[in-house]
């Protein structure tokens, strides 16, 4: 954007006069040949046509991006806002040490430094010429309106940041944080991306066909192993159903070994066992027996008692015991589980004897 406020008509003619006059040259430094040339440049009817609106570029400060407030001339020349220069001023002062009683200043465009006494930008000169042509322009009904920056008070948002997809003020592009981000008219760029969606939308249906292709493709492979893990699951429960038979084969094998055992045991230990049982009744019984034979009082009686009851005893005597059985139970169903997992079950549980009588 051109801010050299050079531009042709009556206007900025008699604001370059009057500015040199006041023995500044300002951003309205044109010389009075200069503005004679634009006279015969332009046919009078023409001047009078032109617009307060084509001179709003000039009348924009390059700092601020707006109509200036309170023009200043530095010593290059160059105009800037009073307020703009307050802030860049303050800047400045902020990151550098300069001579006691004097503030240094570097001008926006030609970073040539200005040194100015301890009132500041009071003491730069107001390019008078250009605040009574800003003053008209408002007059003409062009006078900055809202939104403002809520950052930079009364300075209105007239440029889109386009990194941050936002309206700015001027000062947020120079010198606050939006410095160095690219901008753009917000008209301008809502125009150049207009079709933009259309454009996107038109990408996007090339690589619709690649979509469903993959997206085909990989709901067969899908399919396909839903299938594979289906068929595994039904194998799974086939093997495990068929392993369910065999074991309750096996385990009933187990367990009618075991019941031919019992049945061995109780054939080898009942007989004896019910043989003693004899000889403990008969033991109870001479007892008894002994006991009435000794109150008998008929000593005849008495007599033919105590010769049964000694047959009774001898023959009580006589009678051999039982020998001990020792049996073992081989194999052990823990230890044949254990060693034997998987094998046929054994036909049956061996009971050995060491020795029997």
């Amino acid at each position: 954007m051109s801010h050299d406020h050079n531009r042709k008509g009556d206007e900025l003619c008699r604001s370059g006069e009057n500015f040199e006059q006041d023995g500044f040259s300002g951003n309205l430094s044109s010389s009075h040949d200069a503005c004679c040339l634009a006279r015969s440049s332009f046919p009078s009817q023409a001047q009078k046509c032109v617009t307060m609106e084509c001179l709003e570029e000039d009348l924009t400060c390059s700092v601020c991006y707006t109509l200036f407030s309170d023009p200043r001339v530095l010593p290059c020349s160059h105009t800037f806002c009073k307020s703009c220069l307050d802030s860049v001023l303050q800047l400045s002062t902020s990151h550098s040490i300069w001579r006691p009683l004097r503030l240094p200043l570097k001008c926006p465009n030609c970073r040539n430094v200005a040194e100015l006494p301890p009132t500041g930008t009071e003491a730069l000169p107001c390019n008078v010429s250009l605040k009574a042509i800003i003053e008209k322009f408002r007059r003409e009904g062009h006078s900055p309106h809202g939104p403002f920056c809520e950052e930079h008070q009364l300075q209105p948002l007239n440029m889109y940041c386009v990194l941050d997809r936002q309206l700015i003020c001027g000062l947020c592009l120079t010198i606050g944080e939006h410095q160095g981000h690219p901008i753009d008219d917000l008209q301008a760029a809502y125009i150049r991306e207009k079709h933009t969606p259309q454009q996107l939308a038109k990408l996007s249906e090339q690589k619709w066909t690649q979509v469903c292709e993959l997206r085909k493709q990989l709901e067969q492979g899908k399919e396909f192993c839903d299938g594979v893990l289906r068929q595994d699951r039904k194998d799974v429960l086939n093997f495990f159903q068929s392993l369910a038979e065999t074991l309750g084969k096996k385990k009933q094998a187990y367990l009618d070994s075991l019941d031919k055992a019992n049945s061995e045991v109780a054939s080898a230990y009942d007989p004896l066992i019910y043989k003693v049982k004899e000889l403990q009744e008969e033991q109870l019984d001479l007892v008894s027996l002994g006991s009435a034979v000794e109150d008998e009082d008929s000593a005849l009686i008495f007599l033919d008692k105590v010769h049964l009851f000694r047959e009774r005893v001898e023959e009580f005597i006589q009678t051999p015991l039982p020998s001990m059985l020792s049996l073992s139970v081989s194999p052990r169903a823990a230890d044949y589980l254990n060693t034997h997992t998987g094998q046929q079950s054994p036909s049956a549980v061996w009971i050995r004897r060491p020795f029997l009588t």
